[in-house]
């Protein structure tokens, strides 16, 4: 950062002057332009709602574009404005702006302003990121639910007005950072997703069992359904934990431990689960997620209950078929290809116990299945442990980039 101390101190020998942001510029509020006005084509169009979703600092492009005829009658926005979405449900996106970098004017809706200013464009935009925006902008948010910030309170921020020729440094140096941050996070989710590819590969190529004898699911046990007579009010207080769809969907073991309670009267006959209870989501809106697998591979200290909505398998022996490699079993490419083929449906598509019971279960010796089993959560661990680290150092990264903005836009103030 020598430079910009260099430059600083070359420049700006006596502090920066701060200035109200309507003093250099002017707010001018959005109208008109409804998500139904929106377009593939025609004049680029930007609606508040994509600044919180689709826009970063700046932009060159628009996402969405107008009618001509409707945008001749709008208020839009010239290349090197700020557009400023005003409001949101949560106050650290109220003032969420881009710097509108395009070559033509954009159209800009209502619950938007449009800054316009003299400024290094990317410099108003870093800013309006930085806390002392933040902290200046939270005075002034008003609202219940829907918090909004008004033109008249954003004209009363103060920012650092630096010579041009160090806001373009600042800009360079952020946006290099900026990079660097994508570039580190993209990195990141590939080294993921190499990761579950190399698990998935492992796992489809151990779970094919060369050799091994096959049984059908239903001659290695009994297909059952999640709990019965259950109605809303039942999950609203409830004092026994049950297994919900989602817990079976994300996790190839169940989460025992997951905050799912339903209400069990005394000497209610409902099925509760056991160690090695396959459990197999019963519908989907897709094909190809039907049937998702987790299986219960502990054993458990208090009852737990099936959701309705899944069917469950309870196998004759867990010594013919042991519950950590079934885990895997069940998920692999094989497995998942026979238990898509059981489905019915168009629009959403169904499992039943009958269809199931059909499909054939690979069965290798006790010693191989725990061989697999060990080999794959070795591999599913090294998955768990990125996947749990990636958002950690994400976050560690930005919080970097953000200590770097801050200070890149921190000035000592000229005297008066």
């Amino acid at each position: 950062m020598s430079k910009i101390d260099d430059l600083i101190r070359e420049r700006c020998p006596g502090g920066v002057p701060f200035r109200p942001l309507g003093e250099i510029g002017e707010f001018v509020r959005g109208n008109g332009l409804q998500k139904a006005d929106l377009t593939d084509a025609g004049v680029p169009a930007i609606h508040y709602g994509q600044i919180h979703t689709a826009y970063g600092v700046w932009t060159k492009e628009t996402e969405s574009f107008t009618s001509t005829e409707l945008a001749s009658r709008l208020r839009r926005a010239k290349p090197g404005d700020l557009v400023i979405a005003t409001t949101s449900e949560d106050d650290s996106a109220v003032a969420k702006a881009t710097a509108w970098l395009g070559d033509t004017e954009a159209a800009v809706s209502g619950d938007a302003y449009i800054f316009r200013h003299a400024l290094d464009p990317k410099y108003v935009a870093y800013f309006f990121q930085s806390c002392s925006f933040q902290e200046q902008k939270n005075r002034h948010i008003t609202g219940t639910k829907v918090r909004r910030i008004s033109g008249e309170a954003l004209a009363r921020i103060v920012i650092p007005v630096p010579p041009l020729e160090v806001q373009r440094e600042i800009v360079r140096i952020l946006d290099t950072f900026t990079e660097l941050e994508a570039e580190l996070e993209a990195e990141l989710e590939a080294e993921l997703e190499a990761r579950r590819r190399q698990y998935q590969h492992y796992r489809d190529t151990l779970c094919s069992s060369p050799g091994a004898s096959f049984a059908s699911l239903g001659s290695l046990g009994e297909l059952f359904g999640g709990l019965s007579g259950k109605t809303k009010a039942d999950f609203a207080e409830g004092n026994a934990r049950f297994v919900s769809y989602v817990n079976v969907f994300r996790n190839i073991a169940v989460d025992v431990a997951a905050k799912d309670f339903v209400r069990i009267g005394e000497g209610e006959r409902q099925r509760s689960l056991r160690f090695g209870d396959v459990l197999f989501t019963g519908s989907s809106e897709s094909a190809a997620e039907v049937g998702m697998t987790s299986v219960v591979t502990q054993h458990l200290d208090e009852p737990l209950y099936l959701n309705s909505f899944c069917i469950g398998f309870r196998p004759h022996d867990v010594e013919r078929l042991s519950p950590h490699y079934a885990k895997h079993l069940f998920r692999s490419s094989a497995m998942r290809s026979q238990i898509v083929r059981t489905a019915n449906g168009v629009t959403r598509f169904n499992v039943s116990k009958g269809r199931l019971a059909q499909i054939l279960v690979p069965l290798p010796t006790r010693d191989e299945q725990d061989r697999i089993a060990r080999t794959l959560d070795a591999f599913e661990s090294l998955v768990n442990s990125l996947t749990d680290g990636l958002p950690a150092e994400i976050a560690a990264r930005r919080k970097q980039y953000a200590y770097y903005r801050d200070r890149l836009l921190s000035f000592e103030e000229a005297a008066a």
